[in-house]
């Protein structure tokens, strides 16, 4: 069996690997009496297979949830550790998100094309949000939680908060425990709440980009409603994987604006290519601070892959009164690596590597605009 969407696939059995790393991975017997986390792997597939809301669904739907029924707890390889005399998995689903991402990525060629870049990033946020369900309103804001996750309808269709249910009921009912009606219930709760709320099948609707941002990142108490937006201007942050192409895509595209490039900052300072180090983020933050104090649109050039690195100029750039828009940029993996090897300051493939394990496309949490773009 493969899974297929707009002719891309991904064959199940590419997944074996992942799966294999489960075996004999143990797992608290009170929340999963049935095994090890393979047992429960394989147990989620089959429940999901019977599963009616699962049937429902288009051919697509079923074969996306598949692979992510398949790589929803691939990150126990990793986490598991025993506290206190039991088996725990701290932050597996976060982890396990990345995981899948590199996989997907570098080794079954899901890189460099919209069609791929949506299907990818479906699979690995339902890794990532799988466990929110029957927890939805432990959040402070539940409303907002879901729209958030719901937001990433934006900028991949196929996900939905519809099959994030679909992958919960299969993952409560994959297991052997004592409360399982309860976190069935709870499910059951968040999915009606989804319908309620207007975005279980999609995203949440707003009258604007400003408005969507200040709901998703709490700005504003009423969901919808139209906000003033007392911005500037923008600053651009594109980010990228070092051989993605980030300064010839801004020079076609941002020519005519200052730019503040890290890369720049290390060659000035005779820096390795790889040096994120204090000296070089502080020139890079002094340049961006002149431009803001001036009122000046500008591009922020770095790789910017982690949500943290993101999240600190973006904090920056807020404070000043900017708007931002993030830019995601990426190409095919075996292109990205020839022109990594091209460039004049090519970054050692296994930084590369060190930067994909932290990597995670930035969200519309994140900014006023987020775009994919692939280049």
């Amino acid at each position: 069996m493969a899974v297929t969407t707009m002719a891309l696939t991904i064959p199940l059995e590419k997944l074996e690997p992942a799966l294999a790393d489960l075996a004999g991975v143990p797992q608290d017997p009170a929340y999963h009496g049935e095994g090890d986390a393979l047992t429960h792997t394989r147990l989620v597939m089959a429940r999901m297979a019977e599963q009616p809301s699962f049937l429902a669904l288009d051919e697509d739907d079923r074969q996306l949830l598949l692979a992510a029924a398949a790589l929803h707890d691939w990150g126990k390889a990793r986490c598991t550790v025993q506290e206190d005399g039991r088996w725990t998995s701290p932050n597996h689903s976060a982890v396990g998100a990345k995981m899948a991402r590199q996989l997907l990525m570098t080794q079954l060629g899901l890189s460099g094309t919209p069609e791929a870049v949506r299907l990818r990033e479906a699979v690995c946020w339902l890794v990532r949000w799988h466990m929110r369900p029957p927890h939805i309103f432990e959040a402070a804001d539940p409303g907002r939680a879901l729209r958030q996750m719901a937001s990433m309808g934006e900028l991949t269709a196929l996900f939905t908060l519809e099959k994030l249910a679909v992958l919960c009921e299969a993952d409560i009912r994959g297991r052997v425990c004592a409360d399982r009606e309860a976190r069935l219930e709870d499910a059951a709760l968040f999915r009606a709440l989804a319908e309620e709320a207007g975005c279980l099948r999609g995203p949440a609707a707003y009258p604007d980009a400003y408005s969507r941002f200040a709901d998703l990142c709490g700005r504003t108490a009423v969901p919808g409603q139209r906000v003033y937006d007392p911005t500037w201007g923008t600053v651009v942050m594109v980010s990228g994987l070092p051989g993605t192409g980030k300064d010839t895509y801004i020079a076609a595209h941002y020519g005519g604006l200052p730019m503040v490039s890290l890369d720049e900052v290390r060659r000035g300072m005779g820096a390795a290519p790889d040096d994120g180090g204090g000296q070089v983020l502080r020139r890079a933050r002094e340049q961006a601070l002149a431009l803001l104090r001036e009122k000046r649109p500008f591009v922020l050039n770095a790789t910017n892959l982690s949500q943290a690195n993101r999240g600190r100029w973006a904090e920056l750039f807020h404070r000043y009164g900017a708007a931002v828009r993030i830019e995601y940029l990426e190409t095919g993996w075996e292109e990205r690596c020839r022109r990594n090897l091209s460039r004049r300051d090519s970054v050692p493939e296994s930084a590369v590597a060190r930067m994909l394990r932290s990597f995670t496309p930035p969200q519309l949490t994140e900014a006023e605009q987020v775009r994919w773009i692939c280049v």
